[in-house]
């Protein structure tokens, strides 16, 4: 039995201390990275032990609790497995290619809060602990002194600026670095240039592109210097909402042969790279990061499983094996979020919350019903540009008429919104 945090101790060793680590500079990426998997869980108590405890140690231990349900561990599923897979090969494969020239991109394309982020932040960060045990083999004397910044950045990530401009995005890839913004476009671009190369840089992962709307010239330019990015021999990696229909793949066409996307150079007189017009094609796969689906009898069960991997990080004195995967929860959770994963996580954490402080401590649908969705501050996300989901509305927990705890959920298929029931599985 693991042992409870001890009130005495002067550091709760659970907690951060300072702001969160900011990805899009390349210290705060480190931090990310080196603490992704750090985090403890609180230990599980039984109603016994935790009563055994003073009311200061009660409280601790509630907080940790309630840190290990808003820091629950990043699930793998079916369709998250898909685009890591093809995201480390990808990765791997352009990093030890010797000849130089475009490198293949990578396109992440799904809807608002279904983990597109946060899924190519890990497989990139799993890129990167391999690449620089390599680094550090192969080049043992470069590696950076105490006090000093490490010049070896092989992941750098970013966001596109909502009202994205060729200098705009330059200045944003230059903060990554913490190098000064020059005052020209063309200095600006040089200066991006030799920040990737020299900062060893093999992926860029740029988020948020399909705020570019391309009915600006602005947007449009943008757009162009994007793809230009893919002559540094770097591994241009896109991250977007509805990628296919936002108009990114303007002037694009689907190899018959590869199944890739293709963009054709840039004219010459409007590129921003002087050499473009004798460069390759620029080519990028697509690999779409999907919802759970409910409608096939293999999507219930990934989502089924996916609902036990989140009860087993669960911390209520009254949860039971199959709280979240038996009678009719799994088709309540499905309903009330529509298989979207960041819409389940944050219903389950702040159910949590709930079931802690009323006491109830286990997750029903009662409970579940009392419980809004809430996404927080949206102030960094673009609306219009599909960024944020619609929010399902709440719907009646199901009648519980004789399920019994334990039971798995017969394979009920629904529509493609959850909100009618079609056809058994």
């Amino acid at each position: 039995m693991d042992r409870p945090a001890d009130s005495d101790s002067p550091i709760v060793p659970f907690l951060r201390v300072g702001p969160p680590p900011d990805r899009t500079r390349c210290e705060g990426w480190q931090q990310l990275r080196e603490i992704r998997d750090a985090f403890i869980p609180a230990p599980r108590l039984s109603p016994k032990e935790y009563s055994d405890m003073s009311p200061r140690r009660q409280a601790l231990h509630d907080l940790h609790r309630t840190a290990t349900h808003v820091n629950m561990r990043l699930q793998e599923t079916p369709m998250s497995r898909r685009v890591s897979d093809l995201m480390r090969g990808r990765l791997q494969n352009n990093a030890v290619k010797f000849m130089p020239g475009t490198r293949d991109g990578l396109m992440i394309n799904g809807g608002g809060f279904q983990g597109k982020t946060e899924t190519a932040c890990s497989a990139a960060a799993a890129f990167e602990d391999l690449w620089r045990t390599v680094h550090h083999q192969l080049l043992p004397d470069q590696a950076p002194l105490a006090g000093t910044r490490d010049v070896f950045v092989p992941v750098a990530y970013c966001r596109l600026p909502v009202k994205a401009t060729p200098k705009a995005l330059c200045k944003t890839i230059l903060d990554v670095y913490g190098d000064p913004h020059p005052s020209t476009l063309d200095d600006l671009i040089r200066s991006v240039r030799d920040a990737v190369r020299d900062h060893n840089t093999t992926a860029l992962l740029i988020d948020d592109v399909t705020r570019l709307r391309l009915h600006r010239g602005d947007d449009q330019d943008t757009l162009d210097l994007i793809r230009e990015l893919m002559d540094l021999n770097v591994t241009l990696v896109l991250i977007g909402v509805d990628i296919p229909h936002s108009g990114l793949l303007r002037g694009a066409y689907i190899d018959p042969r590869t199944k890739q996307w293709v963009f054709p150079d840039v004219k010459r007189g409007k590129s921003h790279n002087d050499a473009a017009s004798t460069q390759t094609e620029r080519r990028f796969d697509m690999v779409d990061l999907d919802p759970f689906d409910y409608s096939t009898p293999a999507g219930i069960t990934a989502f089924v499983e996916h609902l036990a991997g989140i009860e087993d990080q669960l911390r209520l004195f009254h949860s039971f094996e199959g709280m979240l995967t038996t009678g009719g929860m799994p088709e309540y959770l499905f309903r009330r979020t529509h298989g979207i994963v960041g819409l389940l996580r944050r219903l389950i954490e702040d159910g949590c919350t709930e079931a802690i402080s009323s006491g109830e401590e286990r997750l029903t649908p009662e409970l579940l019903a009392r419980t809004s969705i809430r996404l927080g501050n949206l102030t960094d996300l673009d609306q219009e540009a599909g960024e944020v989901p619609e929010i399902p509305p709440n719907v009646k927990p199901p009648r519980q008429q004789g399920k019994k705890a334990g039971r798995r959920p017969r394979n009920t298929v629904f529509d493609d919104h959850g909100d009618r029931p079609a056809a058994d599985g």
